[in-house]
């Protein structure tokens, strides 16, 4: 981890609640009770200790709330909630000081108690120690940041998710594959290598004189990956369904709307009515047939890549791309907790870590006072957001508060 340049404590005076002790008494609580931050974004060094209870972060923009969130994004497999580069995490330096970055919790879950970190050096700055990004589980470097989905399970949603459902299909795509993730570790690296293969294909394609020995090899790979993708997301999206069609006025009083989800796409189709060997025979020919239009559109034009998610508003029936901007809000709150309730059931019990930026916006003051009931329901360790504290008052004393200014975070 980088080095540690000043000392700055945060501690609840009167703990709400202890997650050692909360695990000793037979709670599933997944939390976090420290968090530790180094040259992190606007952070120089910080350290916070929590208790298991929701944490209410607020302050003004750009006074580092939603850092704090994604630094703990990065403590689960993957690039974190905005997955920027590594290198612009740093905390802006002099000219000449190396660039790196570390972030650490103390966490408590299904192993116990566990330290984990991430942290990141810079080539150019890294002559005596390697480059690059390392993970680390109780001080022992682990291979990739795939371990850590073992001992850490977070949920985010943020502002930029608010425009889900009438953007691109891209963006709801890479929505599902973060929900499938949570029942299919290996979701994530499939898709890599699926992308990784359709670039090559269409590079191939693009040359004068195709090898169509490569070309047959490329699309017997790009097959088998295609329809692990496709076969995931629909057992993601079958697991879903049932929690989504109930969550209605019977479950939640009315807070959120029921919802209708699928996919649509032909992979999916083809698996859903035939098997998956059968899908990806059918698929591999496909592409083989198809290596002239695509050559000529310079893409490949079919394939898990251009899927989608369709969301239906269940009361009223209505597509969630036509829904208010405040119906669009409550349909995506109800399919972040739905996917909750299922990690818990998969994750022995322990309900992940919700990472709510700015989730109070577009919310009226029942769905804001419901959306607080039903985290303290699930038992979930909520990490939230927001420009006023008034927003939280429906939290009352289930919820601990903090302020954040210029990368300090106070009581």
């Amino acid at each position: 981890m980088p080095t540690q340049h000043s000392t700055a404590r945060v501690q609840q005076s009167e703990p709400i609640s202890n997650p050692a002790a909360d695990l000793a008494g037979g709670a599933c609580r997944l939390a976090i009770s420290q968090l530790t931050l180094t040259s992190f974004r606007n952070y120089g060094f910080e350290r916070l200790d929590v208790t298991a209870a929701p944490v209410v972060l607020t302050g003004a923009n750009g006074a580092g709330k939603t850092n704090i969130l994604e630094a703990l994004s990065l403590l689960t497999p993957g690039r974190g909630l905005r997955a920027s580069p590594f290198g612009e995490l740093a905390r802006s330096t002099s000219a000449g000081a190396a660039q790196e970055w570390g972030v650490a919790a103390q966490t408590h879950g299904p192993s116990g108690p566990v330290s984990l970190g991430t942290s990141w050096i810079s080539p150019e700055h890294s002559a005596t120690q390697a480059s690059g990004r390392k993970v680390q589980v109780d001080g022992s470097v682990q291979k990739s940041s795939g371990v850590l989905g073992s001992y850490l399970r977070c949920i985010w949603l943020t502002p930029t998710m608010d425009r889900l459902f009438t953007g691109p299909a891209s963006d709801r795509r890479r929505f599902l594959d973060r929900l499938t993730g949570s029942f299919d570790p290996g979701h994530g690296y499939q898709v890599q290598t699926f992308e990784k293969l359709m670039r090559e294909r269409n590079r191939l394609l693009d040359q004068a004189k195709q090898n169509s020995a490569w070309l047959d090899g490329i699309e017997h790979q790009m097959a088998e990956a295609a329809i692990a993708i496709a076969a995931a997301r629909r057992t993601a999206i079958n697991a879903l369904a049932p929690l989504l069609a109930a969550s209605g006025a019977a479950s939640r009083g009315g807070h959120f709307p029921w919802v209708e989800i699928a996919l649509v796409g032909g992979l999916e189709d083809s698996i859903a009515s035939g098997s998956a060997i059968e899908a990806e025979e059918s698929y591999r020919q496909h592409l083989g047939d198809m290596r002239e239009r695509d050559s000529a559109a310079g893409r490949t034009l079919d394939g898990p890549h251009r899927s989608d998610l369709e969301v239906i508003h269940g009361p009223k029936g209505l597509a969630a791309r036509h829904c208010s901007t405040g119906e669009q809000k409550a349909l995506l709150i109800g399919i972040i907790l739905a996917h909750a309730r299922v990690i818990q059931a998969a994750f022995r019990g322990f309900s992940p870590i919700l990472l709510l930026d700015e989730v109070a916006a577009h919310l009226d003051e029942y769905r804001r006072a419901g959306l607080y009931d039903e985290i303290t329901t699930l038992g979930a360790q909520a990490w939230v957001t927001g420009t006023d504290k008034s927003l939280f008052e429906a939290f009352g004393g289930r919820a601990q508060y903090f302020t954040v200014t210029d990368g300090k975070v106070r009581p």
